[in-house]
């Protein structure tokens, strides 16, 4: 192919994609890149991606083509595309699909086209414990209560099975949205989430009825919940972070459709009804009294004949709702998130037993369309005093970024934003608690932990919802679900060392439209040249991904306003190297 050094990518052959950032076209191939490859670097003139098999099967699941992806590629790519490249592309695509799962009475079938996939699965040790038994030289037939487990084995061997086995209708539930314009509580589904439900409930067929929709916070993931309960008209268990986001649902499903109260029950720690739209908490579930003992509540799943699970928040599932999900492959799941990452790197067990990614709209593409609002984030540099610098240097590796995150000098920043955002609806969000009572006592604004009672909590959400507070400090009870329409402004003082999952979840609190001008800012304090500012870096990565700029200013200790230096952002030119100082050479 011919070269053309004004094309934005440069594809190498070790699977990694460069991207120029400054490129003209940047925003339409970065959109396009984030379908089969995933960020990992993030310079300030060169972004790097990498495709890897997961990527490659969850593109092919949504339904892109081996040409569809080296198409691509070969239009932006500067030296073409090695022919390596494309061929390992077409083998890993390929790969989804080539084994599928089909039923046959009380037993489940493995059955592939390629002879030699099903010679190689009959040469694996680790998978003759589930009774593999051959049929025929397509064939290998096996019991279906193996069926969440072997495809899991299945998926770390490199078989992505596309299960077709089908579901059970379970317990008969009609549900109607409330979509009609004579009724005040009528409402509408966008445009986006119309095709999210759609890519999951595939016309009520095998190819549908399980799969990953990855949407934004505030583009409406339980609306798309709650229509796929519409779809499907089945008794439903909806499992999710925490009692404020059971309210959440709770509040939405009675206020969109036709349900009941008494036909939706609430399962936590407060309350255990089991009713036919059952909502219950991921903390309930995993409860247990020791470390030795079982988990109590787990048999929820057994209490009534779901035919749907929802999964709130999917990159957040614990490990033991993992192992139970593997028994119930013959219910329809869906998961919801923002995020395919897990912190714990589990995104196989995501793929396999939740279903892979179905559909996903690019958080840019929204703000663009008005549905979430447009926001600016800052990450503001404080350098410790030399007392703090001193301690810091002392501190054991392990309490060093507690000690650089709870630096006092954050105070005067803090102070300055709310200056800056006077009378804009305000959240301040840290980790550690010491820090966020003294910033409360200091603001004299009202404090939100997990030690509040719940009551006492909403009725403070409540208040700031009505406008009559502007500025609350909050735990990191924020991170999940807490419906906070009309924040405007995010300060973060101290985080999850680098947790995209939590910048994901923090930034959510103020994506959602606004009355008046629909922006927000988004801004993280962090202390510069320290641990801090390394963690920084994987946070500020998971928002370069979703398109957003990213501004760094230096705050001077001995003065108020700060220096400004632009990163990322299509109208700077400066030079920011000792930022990436910690990564590796070579690549640019």
């Amino acid at each position: 192919m011919k070269m053309d050094q004004k094309r934005p990518l440069i594809v190498q052959s070790d699977f990694t994609v460069l991207l120029e950032v400054r490129h003209p076209d940047f925003e339409r191939v970065r959109i396009g890149l984030a379908r089969f490859a995933d960020l990992v670097k993030t310079p300030e003139h060169i972004h790097t991606y990498r495709m890897t098999a997961l990527s490659l099967w969850n593109a092919a699941a949504a339904g892109m083509s081996t040409a569809e992806i080296t198409d691509f590629l070969e239009k932006y790519a500067k030296f073409g595309v090695p022919h390596s490249i494309k061929h390992d592309i077409q083998r890993f695509v390929e790969r989804y699909g080539l084994v599928r799962m089909e039923s046959l009475g009380d037993d489940l079938l493995l059955i592939s086209d390629d002879v030699e996939a099903i010679k190689e699965m009959c040469s694996f040790r680790t998978l003759r414990s589930y009774g593999l038994c051959q049929v025929d030289s397509q064939t290998l037939r096996f019991s279906s209560r193996y069926r969440g487990v072997l495809k899991q084995e299945l998926i770390k061997l490199g078989f992505p099975v596309q299960d077709l086995a089908g579901y059970s209708r379970g317990e008969e539930l009609p549900i109607r949205l409330k979509q009609d314009d004579s009724d005040h509580n009528a409402f509408r589904l966008r445009d986006y989430q119309t095709s999210a439900v759609d890519s999951f409930y595939r016309e009520g067929s095998h190819l549908g009825g399980s799969g990953v929709l990855v949407l934004p916070c505030g583009a409406g993931k339980t609306i798309i919940g709650i229509a796929a309960m519409g779809k499907l008209n089945c008794a439903t268990l909806i499992l999710t972070t925490n009692t404020t986001s059971v309210n959440q649902w709770k509040r939405e499903i009675l206020e969109k459709t036709d349900v009941t109260e008494d036909m939706v029950g609430e399962y936590t720690g407060l309350k255990k009804d089991v009713r036919p739209i059952t909502i219950a908490t991921y903390q309930i579930l995993t409860y247990r009294k020791s470390k030795d003992d079982l988990f109590v509540h787990m048999d929820l799943f057994n209490k009534r004949d779901w035919g749907l699970i929802v999964y709130d928040e999917v990159h957040l599932l614990p490990a033991p709702v993992f192992r139970v999900t593997a028994d119930i492959q013959a219910t329809r799941r869906l998961g919801l998130t923002a995020t395919l990452v897990r912190e714990d790197g589990r995104e196989e067990d995501v793929f396999s037993l939740v279903g892979p990614k179905r559909y996903e709209v690019p958080w840019k593409e929204l703000e663009q369309k008005g549905w979430i609002a447009t926001v600016g984030c800052t990450e503001i540099r404080v350098p410790l005093s030399s007392e703090e610098r001193d301690s810091y240097a002392s501190a054991e590796p392990r309490q060093q970024m507690r000690a650089a995150s709870t630096s006092r000098a954050k105070l005067g920043v803090i102070r300055s934003l709310l200056d800056k955002h006077a009378g804009e609806q305000t959240i301040i969000i840290g980790q550690y608690l010491e820090q966020l009572k003294l910033v409360a006592r200091e603001l004299e604004a009202p404090i939100i932990s997990g030690q509040m009672p719940h009551e006492q909590r909403e009725e403070l959400y409540n208040r700031f919802r009505r406008g009559e507070l502007t500025t609350l400090v909050v735990s990191k009870v924020a991170n999940f679900a807490v419906d906070l329409p009309d924040a405007s402004v995010a300060i973060q003082i101290s985080g999850s060392f680098g947790s995209r999952q939590e910048e994901a979840q923090r930034l959510g609190r103020i994506l959602r439209p606004k009355s008046n001008a629909n922006e927000a800012y988004f801004y993280s304090i962090v202390a510069a040249d320290t641990k801090e500012q390394e963690f920084a870096l994987n946070r500020q990565l998971f928002l370069i991904e979703q398109g957003y700029s990213y501004r760094i200013e230096e705050w001077p200790l001995s003065e108020r306003e700060p220096s400004r230096i632009s990163v990322n952002d299509q109208a700077a030119a400066v030079s920011w190297p000792e930022l990436h100082s910690g990564m590796e050479a070579g690549l640019i």
